[in-house]
């Protein structure tokens, strides 16, 4: 084929692909899912701190090392959403389903295999965050039975990319929300007890959760076969196909490593909290989950950003990614510093749902005055990191940002809250510099354009195989 006709054709894919949606078409219903699950989080971190601040704080701990954990099955469901996007993107739907069919299998070996894992070296875990011995027999039972969680949990973020990528983020939204309502449904007579149910606890909660899991599975099962006419077959679920998965690897494995070095120097920090006392791993929890809330719509656009960027990339629309980022930064940067600055103004008042304990709420109070500071450098990493791995540059966010996670967060967390005294305010500054730093550093990369010679390596790479499909076909 010349020059000249694959231009003709790849003009023609261009004008075939039907316009994108508005950013925040897609972006209210990631954040409305998103406030879904941290509202489950908080639930839970509340009646966890009705049992005693010793469960309060084995609840958050656990909770830490699942998601540390959870960051291993990003690689498949990271990797699926840019792949996804920038197949159809490029008007390949048929090289989409193949890759969402490989997902699976991937997504079993590797949620079952950590799970085990989990659920095994439990108290090993916990031993190395320096869990309290105040926390350490309630921490113990709960991460053992949350380990099976975990697996659950991968199907539905993978499953879930499948159809964000599709642009279906709202029947996303509806699953969750069934799901999580299905999970406070029974978790309240499990962790209290109910006739003649005893109270169970943090366990009751993890069993809870891990049944809400499988109904979510079930929900995404029929999603996938109602709106994408997608229904997989037993060895979609454990047979792996390598030739599929490599491009998915390619975007999963450095943007989980980055994940991965920012979950390490977290748990790090954490530890060194756990080392200040029980009183000052509680103000933490609590102080987190209020963060959570507050990073929900930067994490929420960036999510949308990285989804419409593949499309675009895929479509060979460079100039509309750059201004699509753009005004993404905008927005994000404006609502997320605004609900960063509402949270630290109100925190006399919600603060007291968590503790009557007026040295914690001060602290906490601190915090979040500090977290004002913090978030705008956040939105960047949110925001930009996610439109440069949609864009095919994969390996620059953890090249960059790994030694600032480890260095500025970790070290910094040590330095200026053990050395010098700081306690939990030092813990804080570290975060806020480390958020900075990589921040800016990604938004000059964003800027500069070094993500152009990426995405237009990764448009060439599907025109060909779009083209080499129609040739075949």
């Amino acid at each position: 084929m010349t020059s000249s006709s694959t231009a003709t054709a790849a003009s023609r894919y261009s004008a075939a692909f039907p316009p994108r949606p508005a950013l925040f078409s897609i972006t209210w219903p990631l954040f409305t899912e998103l406030l879904l699950g941290i509202s489950v989080g908080l639930a839970g971190l509340a009646m966890a701190s009705r049992i005693s601040d010793e469960a309060a704080g084995a609840f958050a701990l656990v909770n830490h090392l699942q998601a540390a954990f959870f960051i291993l099955f990003r690689v498949v469901s990271m990797g699926v959403s840019v792949v996804l996007t920038q197949n159809l993107g490029a008007g390949n739907r048929a090289g989409a389903d193949q890759t969402a069919r490989a997902s699976l299998a991937a997504t079993s070996w590797m949620g079952w295999t950590t799970a085990a894992v989990v659920a095994l070296s439990a108290p090993v875990l916990l031993g190395w965050m320096n869990a309290p011995h105040s926390i350490l027999p309630l921490a113990l039972p709960y991460l053992t039975a949350a380990a099976a969680v975990l697996a659950l949990d991968a199907y539905n973020a993978t499953m879930a990319s499948v159809m964000r990528a599709h642009l279906h983020a709202r029947d996303t939204l509806y699953n969750m929300l069934a799901m999580h309502a299905l999970h406070l449904l029974l978790c309240l007579p499990l962790m209290q007890g109910v006739g003649p149910l005893p109270p169970l606890g943090l366990v009751g909660f993890a069993i809870a959760m891990a049944l809400s899991r499988a109904f979510g599975i079930a929900f995404h099962l029929w999603l996938w076969r109602r709106r994408l006419q997608l229904v997989p077959r037993a060895r979609d679920w454990w047979e792996v196909r390598w030739q599929r998965l490599r491009p998915v690897l390619h975007i999963g494995l450095p943007g989980a490593a980055e994940s991965v070095a920012y979950r390490i120097a977290l748990m790090v920090s954490i530890a060194v909290v756990a080392r200040m006392g029980a009183a000052e791993l509680a103000t933490h929890s609590y102080t987190m989950q209020v963060m959570y809330f507050i990073l929900l719509f930067g994490l929420a656009t960036g999510f949308a950003s990285e989804i419409l960027v593949g499309h675009l990339i895929g479509a060979g629309q460079l100039h509309e990614a750059h201004r699509l980022v753009r005004n993404s930064l905008k927005l994000g940067l404006m609502v997320s510093t605004g609900i960063a600055l509402l949270a630290a103004l109100a925190a006399p008042w919600y603060l007291r749902w968590f503790t009557d304990d007026p040295h914690i709420i001060a602290t906490a109070r601190q915090l979040l005055w500090l977290t004002v500071l913090l978030e705008p450098g956040r939105t960047f990493n949110l925001v930009v990191i996610n439109a440069l791995r949609a864009t095919g540059d994969a390996r620059f966010p953890v090249a960059a940002g790994a030694a600032s996670m480890l260095i500025v967060l970790a070290g910094g967390a040590w330095f200026l809250g053990v050395h010098l005294g700081l306690g939990l305010v030092g813990v804080w500054i570290a975060y806020a510099a480390d958020e900075w730093l990589r921040g800016l550093t990604m938004a000059a990369r964003w800027y500069r354009q070094g993500w152009v010679p990426h995405a237009r390596a990764t448009r060439r790479r599907l025109l060909r195989k779009r083209l080499g499909l129609d040739a075949m076909a």
